[in-house]
């Protein structure tokens, strides 16, 4: 039912070739910022930054007078440097808490939580180096679709009226302020608990302060059967940037009495994107970011703080900056991001059914190319060994490249900042899709190294079937 493609390097019987043992705890590939100085650098300046964004989207942005585009700031910043670093500082510092705010947040925490239980089958994802198999309710979608409806209901558009439909716009500086403090103080509980009183044996220091609290301490936290990770990177982060763009879209019109087209496809084509988010929701959970980067501030700060600063930034920044997109031009590119949302989703379930049936099925109506990679585990407490396989889809989507589906979250991602018109509006509402394609090269080279390390020579063979990471021909 299937091609199965056996490596050069593979022995008649591959059962009888010692297999490379990796160091406990490293889930086959190291993570942290000490790889990457160009990312610890902007770990670093990150909370300012996120204040920053928040404040540039404000009303008080507006009172100082200055055009919120590079081409109007870079050159009153030339003029007096001092001057200029005084002002971004107090810019920064004026950006504080409020308990409206902080009520808000917390009330649409308690929403999240109280959604955890909502039954759903219970699912897998890949079983770690130390043998741990984590496991997960999947009721994403119904999570998804109730969150929205609550939202709705309890706003003035609904029954509840308790308030208005575009708080996510109103409150958006003091809930990254709140949001700042305490996602630190999330995280030093998180290197805490990594450290002392970890949920599995995925966890340990790195040696280095520092690193345990960027990188983190443990693999997959839990509190019970609450899994932390998971209602921080899901069902806060990406509810929040789900709701936002409809707020925001609500709250242009609001000011502006008509509807901005470019801001209200924008909103609408990322809530269809994060509704398929959650309808892949386990793909996600067996993802590098799952299974490879601990839950430390780089993951956890950075989807309760620098998702919804930096991912809602193109639409926050067009309430108070339309972007004058006329129905025909918004709905072109609105059309060129569905398609990117489509593909997207198509190349995620294209491996999944691969996976779900263990290689028999048809691709492109064509019997699967694929290769049978082998690996072991190794039980930290007997240091016995067991050996594993997994199958390297060569075939579809995944025979183009080994990361193809990148390629459509971009042409979203790229679409929705377009949408900003970044033509009249400067480059600010590309700072999304930029940050994004960065980071997507960066995750493929890390999945890459990570694949390297777990199945060697069998990864080499496949690298030679699909050589680009993500565009082909290209890189």
């Amino acid at each position: 039912m299937h091609q199965r493609v056996k490596s050069k390097a593979e022995p008649e019987d591959a059962s009888s070739k010692p297999v490379e043992k990796y160091a406990e705890g490293t889930n086959w590939v190291e993570g942290g910022v000490d790889n990457n100085p160009y990312f610890f650098a902007l770990v670093i300046a990150a909370p300012f930054l996120s204040i920053l964004l928040s404040f540039l989207t404000s009303a008080e942005m507006q009172k100082t007078g200055v055009e919120p585009n590079l081409s109007a700031m870079i050159p009153v910043c030339l003029e007096d440097l001092t001057q200029c670093g005084q002002g971004v500082l107090r810019a920064g510092c004026s950006v504080l808490p409020t308990l409206e705010a902080a009520k808000f947040v917390l009330g649409f925490m308690g929403v999240a939580f109280l959604l955890e239980f909502i039954p759903g089958k219970v699912e897998t994802g890949p079983e770690t180096l130390t043998g741990h198999v984590p496991k997960y309710v999947d009721n994403g979608v119904r999570h998804c679709v109730l969150a929205s409806a609550l939202f709705l209901a309890g706003s003035n558009l609904g029954p509840g009226g308790l308030y208005d439909f575009g708080i996510i716009y109103d409150v958006f500086p003091g809930s990254v302020a709140f949001l700042n403090i305490f996602g630190i103080i999330f995280c030093i509980f998180l290197t805490i608990k990594g450290l002392y009183f970890p949920s599995t044996q995925d966890s340990g220091s790195s040696g280095s302060m520092v690193k345990d609290f960027l990188w983190g301490t443990e693999l997959y936290p839990r509190i019970g059967g609450w899994d932390l990770k998971r209602f921080i990177n899901c069902r806060f982060a990406m509810t929040f940037w789900q709701l936002a763009g409809l707020s925001y879209a609500y709250r242009s019109y609001t000011m502006h009495n008509k509807v901005d087209y470019g801001l209200l496809m924008s909103a609408i084509s990322q809530y269809l994107y994060l509704f398929k988010f959650f309808w892949w929701e386990m793909g996600y959970m067996r993802s590098i970011d799952i299974i490879v980067d601990r839950a430390g501030f780089e993951i956890q700060w950075g989807c309760l703080v620098f998702v919804p600063s930096l991912y809602t930034l193109h639409t926050r920044f067009s309430v108070l900056q339309p972007s004058g997109l006329s129905f025909s031009a918004a709905l072109g590119i609105f059309v060129i991001s569905i398609v990117g949302v489509v593909l997207n989703y198509a190349a995620d379930r294209e491996r999944d059914v691969f996976r779900a049936t263990n290689g028999n099925t048809l691709i492109w109506g064509k019997k699967p190319t694929f290769i049978t990679a082998e690996y072991s585990i190794v039980d930290r407490k007997t240091g016995k060994e067991t050996k594993k396989t997994s199958l390297l889809l060569a075939s579809g989507f995944w025979g183009l490249a080994r990361h193809f589906q990148y390629l459509f979250e971009l042409v979203a991602a790229w679409s929705w900042c377009l949408l900003a018109n970044p033509l009249k509006n400067g480059v600010i509402p590309l700072g999304y899709c930029i940050f994004l394609t960065c980071l997507l090269v960066d995750r493929a080279k890390r999945d890459s190294d990570k694949c390297h390390k777990k199945y060697g020579k069998y990864y080499e063979e496949y690298c030679k079937l699909v050589p680009y990471k993500i565009v082909p021909g290209i890189y």
